[in-house]
């Protein structure tokens, strides 16, 4: 199983990226799918997820902010981020919680310059 993540690039603050993370291989009965990020030096935290059940989360510095959203057809999860400050720079890293397993993409480096 291999989770790719793509969207990430360099943006002024206040712009906008929209990540993706699409899982490929024998993953099934995903139940969980979840942000994270990790800036350098700091350690790795969940930023937003998503369940099967409909429901979803956020990190209190990102609410009202950013959007987890999943296309459960594609295996995929995409993460819709608004008005970023410099401080949401960081590696924003993809799981996947299935029947099948727990599985992390490689990352895609977001960059907010001010």
């Amino acid at each position: 199983v291999q989770l790719q993540a793509s969207g990430g690039g360099l943006v002024q603050a206040g712009g906008s990226l929209r990540l993706s993370c699409a899982a490929s291989g024998s993953i099934f009965g995903i139940n969980f799918m979840g942000w994270y990020r990790q800036a350098p030096g700091k350690r790795r935290d969940l930023v937003a997820y998503s369940h099967s059940d409909g429901s979803t989360g956020y990190a209190d510095s990102v609410k009202g902010r950013f959007t987890i959203s999943r296309d459960s057809a594609k295996n995929t999860a995409y993460l819709q981020m608004n008005s970023l400050t410099p401080e949401d720079t960081a590696v924003y890293i993809c799981n996947m919680g299935a029947i099948s397993g727990s599985y992390w993409g490689q990352g895609t480096q977001v960059t907010v310059s001010s």
